[in-house]
């Protein structure tokens, strides 16, 4: 027999969704809590709102709140990183395999270069 652990956010007795980990979970349950917050500042402002918007445009906020952080300048944006073309990254690999030709025509001209100055 098996067991799983299932773990439910609970929303004002109705059950809103299950997961499989606390972590998910309590995510989501974080997520609410801001969407809570939010419809009642919409709630409180002179914007006229009907709830089925107030209710969608808090859960959109509350879900992408670092870009909301970012656009309050409350937060930093993430840095890009930067990333590199073709010719930049097969640049290396051709430095490379020149760089362990060349020490082996050395080598082979080292030894032809010995092998003429034994005999002449």
């Amino acid at each position: 027999m098996a067991v799983e652990s299932r773990f439910v956010v609970i929303r004002n007795g109705v059950e809103a969704k299950t997961f499989m980990d606390k972590k998910s979970a309590d995510e989501y349950d974080k997520m609410l809590d801001m969407a809570d917050n939010l419809s009642q500042v919409f709630a409180q402002s002179t914007v006229e709102l009907s709830d089925i918007a107030s209710e969608e445009l808090s859960i959109y906020l509350a879900q992408h709140r670092e870009e909301v952080l970012v656009a309050l300048l409350a937060k930093k944006p993430a840095k890009i990183k930067e990333t590199k073309t073709v010719e930049e990254l097969t640049e290396p690999a051709e430095k490379v395999i020149l760089e362990a030709i060349a020490p082996a025509k050395s080598k082979k001209t080292r030894a032809k270069a010995t092998k003429l100055s034994e005999t002449g």
